[in-house]
């Protein structure tokens, strides 16, 4: 008995010890400090938003601030719940890449009747009204940069297209490619689908589109997770050595393939700049300072030519 009141009276001291600590300050109760930000993205699954992901935080930490950093998986109803989550936790701002560029608007909306200010980085939004400001890259250019590359190697070539169309980023790829394209009045295009921007998607979609157009002797595909899928369709098909590859991204694997011979080119984007650029927007905003609504970072196109001084300069 003497034992368990000596126990008991251990605990009463450790309760008022702890009542008259500092347990109720921000830092010991492990609130962040600073303001919040939050950033979705429709896919972290691609290196491409990890290093746009890694240029946000740079800033953001700088100013002594925190981002939180979701994954929407390419589904615009978890999207929407990302976005509202992160407004109910009280963030300051938000960035956004969208998984629908037209299906965003609610969430843009609900945005803005918390006087929340929206930064969307990659892919552009309808809605350019709601949103503070679009960074993006220059993407009809990514396009044309894709197409000049192939013309140059195979002004007759017969392509195929696999697209992401509920992403304004690609809707603009293709709207390059196939602008610079028609200035070869030999090239054609047999046919564009829908290969969602993953590998996985892109794979099967490119195996059906070799079984339709046997004479196929190009494709483009819109960013390099889905060139990778195109490639690996067509090592199995036997013809990656007949048809001619361009896409755009410029990640790590997209210059790997380059190298190894089995993608022609990738018109590179500056994912990091692009995360950077999108934050420091963002507290120019907060210094009262007035920002562009719409900011284009460059392109620069990759092939076996440049690819090792590219991705030394990363």
């Amino acid at each position: 008995m003497r034992t368990f009141v000596l126990t008991w009276a251990g605990v009463a001291l450790a309760v008022i010890l702890a009542g008259c600590g500092n347990s109720g300050t921000p830092a010991a109760q492990g609130k962040p400090q600073g303001r919040l930000f939050g950033v979705v993205f429709q896919t972290m699954n691609n290196p491409f938003f990890v290093e746009l992901n890694n240029g946000l935080k740079q800033v953001v930490e700088a100013h002594g601030d925190v981002l939180i950093t979701l994954d929407s998986q390419f589904n615009s109803l978890k999207q929407k719940n990302d976005i509202s989550d992160l407004l109910l936790k009280g963030v300051a701002a938000v960035f956004i890449n969208p998984v629908n560029w037209e299906g965003i608007k609610g969430s843009l909306l609900q945005a803005k009747e918390k006087n929340v200010p929206c930064v969307i980085v990659d892919a552009p939004v309808k809605d350019e009204d709601l949103v503070l400001c679009q960074v993006a890259s220059d993407n009809v250019e990514a396009g044309r940069l894709a197409a000049r590359a192939l013309a140059k190697v195979k002004p007759d070539a017969k392509v195929v297209i696999l697209h992401h169309s509920v992403n304004k980023a690609c809707l603009d790829r293709v709207a390059g490619f196939q602008e610079e394209a028609a200035k070869s009045p030999g090239m054609k295009i047999l046919d564009t689908q829908e290969g969602k921007g993953t590998t996985e998607a892109a794979r099967p979609v490119m195996r059906d589109l070799i079984g339709r157009f046997p004479d196929l002797t190009a494709a483009f595909p819109i960013n390099d997770p889905s060139a990778l899928g195109v490639i690996s369709a067509l090592e199995s098909a036997g013809k990656l050595k007949d048809v001619t590859v361009v896409t755009v991204d410029g990640s790590a694997e997209g210059v790997a393939a380059i190298k190894a011979g089995k993608l022609h080119s990738t018109s590179a984007q500056f994912p990091r700049e692009m995360g950077r650029i999108a934050a420091e927007k963002v507290y120019a905003h907060f210094a009262g300072t007035p920002v562009d609504k719409d900011i284009k970072i460059k392109v620069e196109l990759i092939t076996a030519e440049n690819a090792d001084s590219f991705m030394k300069g990363q």
